[in-house]
């Protein structure tokens, strides 16, 4: 038996036996259709997973958790629909759903069992799968990429694409982190929504045929081409340096936090570029309220639970918006405190938020911001901070807790690099990315200044350009060996959106073809729409599996304000 149908045959069996909890529970009134869904889903499941790689306890987790999933799927919004109700989103309605919730989370239990056994004899009975046919060593064309986000990981799996596995070409993805973060989503960790590996996806397992090296890029000698890498983590400081060497190199470094050269700031800051970031922010947001749940002095307490936003863009109306939703949320367990006492200030130095999107978008965001409690202090710079006190050019703020959001730089190894840079320290490419004078070496995303080779405009830094951009790039890079014209690249927008807090976003389309003119969209249905693009764009079927029970959980449970670190 070929390997598809072997596969397809194992899952929809597992399907049509789990497909027992679906009719045993009444997810579904009538048996005969729990059987017949519970066996398509089995059926399909062959295009996504491939079974017995796993221990039966990992299996039965795994496609239990998927069972949330399917119950919003069917059970919220597929079975209303079809019955002509309305979907119940309220307390009483989400309680009429909960029989549905077991149901289709023990059919995914079950399935997860029913599939690894079935594999398992399968595997016994028609022998293992085969392997690969091993290839004769070939002499390699290196493509090392330095970066692992959302430029250098789509250019590792875009080169993989492209390639097609050719044994002349080998690819190395070079991280400090083992991990892509998908920074759309780092608000709601700090906010306390989303547990912090949920968005994270490990690179070793995302990269098919590519090599993964964990390591800091401390040197680039570009004349002999070669690379240094420092260990990160643990092993920096006792492992020797490591030198790749590269026949094309990728530049994707990405940047860091900018603080102008206000140095007090950065040593009083709270950064909000990673995981550990958002998860410090959260911790001592907590940390915050046990220490002014037991102050006596009004003055000390209302300074503890100050927690002051600099910047007024993206990162920072998110952070603010869910900081705000998270502190006012918990405030029931700490009877102690008044909701007077809390301030959440968010201080931009221009005159609206959100310069991104439309205008009408940035006022609603701030009026939606303010009403729930948001405190804005517009066309105001930070001068300085100290321990205990903001200072903003109009006066002083005290507050336990300022977060830098405000500016970013790319990354300051390029300073050392001979290449033509901008104001802003990118590194000048054209329009194919190809740095001029340097054959072989590219770079994008963050840490580029790249043009549009149609209408010449500035790439902004963003995320869903540094994804076409890698894309584009592995393309360009497979030319490049081929020996044929490279592509200039160009991407419009597709739009943008922002969450402002709880059920509430501005989401705006760009329509093609009409001259600069969108759709906006705010309020809940934006709200459901960022949550659903965004988890379609998450790396991983197991993170948005992982992302939706969360999401589910924060239906029926208050936030949680378990510290995760030690923060002393």
């Amino acid at each position: 038996m070929s390997l598809y149908p072997r596969r397809a045959l194992v899952t929809a069996t597992g399907g049509l036996l789990a497909s027992l909890a679906l009719a045993l529970t009444g997810t579904l009134t009538y048996p005969i259709a729990a059987i017949a869904l519970g066996t398509a889903i089995g059926a399909s499941a062959a295009l996504f997973f491939r079974p017995g790689e796993s221990t039966y306890a990992e299996s039965m987790m795994t496609a239990g958790s998927l069972g949330v999933p399917l119950w919003s799927l069917f059970s919220l919004v597929l079975f209303p629909a079809f019955t002509g109700q309305s979907p119940q989103w309220d307390a009483q309605g989400m309680r009429a759903h909960f029989h549905g919730l077991v149901g289709w989370v023990c059919y995914g239990a079950l399935f997860g069992l029913f599939t690894q056994a079935l594999s398992d004899l399968a595997t016994r009975v028609l022998g293992p799968e085969p392997a690969p046919t091993a290839q004769p060593p070939v002499k390699q064309r290196r493509v090392v990429i330095l970066g692992g986000g959302f430029a250098g990981m789509e250019t590792a799996q875009a080169l993989e694409r492209v390639l097609e596995g050719d044994p002349t070409v080998a690819v190395t993805l070079v991280s400090e982190s083992n991990a892509l973060l998908f920074t759309p989503m780092l608000a709601e960790v700090a906010g306390s929504s989303l547990e912090a590996s949920h968005i994270s996806n490990p690179l070793r397992t995302s990269l098919r045929s590519s090599a993964f090296v964990r390591g800091r890029a401390s040197a680039i000698d570009v004349q002999s081409r070669r690379v240094t890498l420092a260990p990160t983590g643990e092993a920096a400081g006792s492992e020797p340096p490591r030198v790749l060497e590269y026949d094309h190199l990728v530049l994707a470094l990405g940047s860091t936090s900018n603080f102008f050269g206000l140095a007090g700031v950065e040593k009083v800051a709270f950064n909000f570029k990673n995981l550990l970031d958002a998860i410090r922010i959260r911790n001592h947001v907590i940390e915050m309220f046990e220490r002014a749940d037991r102050e006596q002095n009004t003055d000390a307490r209302q300074r503890m639970l100050t927690f002051v936003v600099a910047g007024g863009g993206f990162a920072g109306v998110e952070l603010a918006g869910a900081l705000n939703d998270f502190a006012r949320g918990i405030l029931a367990d700490y009877p102690n405190l008044r909701a007077e006492d809390l301030k959440i200030v968010l201080v931009h130095s221009r005159e609206t938020i959100l310069g991104e999107l439309s205008k009408s978008l940035g006022e609603y965001a701030l009026r939606k911001m303010e009403a729930r409690g948001v405190t804005f202090k517009l066309k105001t710079r930070l001068a300085d901070a100290r321990p205990g006190v903001v200072v903003l050019a109009d006066g002083e703020l005290p507050a336990d807790t300022l977060i830098w959001t405000a500016g970013v730089s790319p990354s300051p190894l390029l300073a050392e690099l001979p290449f033509e840079r901008d104001k802003r320290g990118a590194v000048i490419v054209e329009s194919t990315m190809a740095v001029p004078g340097y054959p072989g070496v590219w770079a994008l995303g963050d840490c580029a200044a790249l043009t549009d080779g149609k209408n010449g405009k500035p790439c902004p830094p963003t995320a869903q350009f540094a994804i076409r951009e890698g894309t584009q790039l592995a393309g360009n890079i497979k030319a490049a060996l081929e020996g044929k014209p490279l592509k200039p690249f160009h991407f419009d927008s597709l739009g943008a959106s922002c969450v402002v807090g709880h059920q509430t976003a501005c989401f705006e389309v760009n329509l093609p073809f009409t001259d600069g003119k969108s759709l906006r969209f705010s309020g809940l249905l934006a709200w459901l729409m960022w949550r659903g693009i965004y988890l379609t764009k998450l790396p991983g079927l197991e993170r948005k599996v992982r992302v939706l029970v969360d999401w589910t959980i924060e239906l029926f449970f208050p936030k949680d304000i378990v510290q995760t670190i030690d923060l002393n």
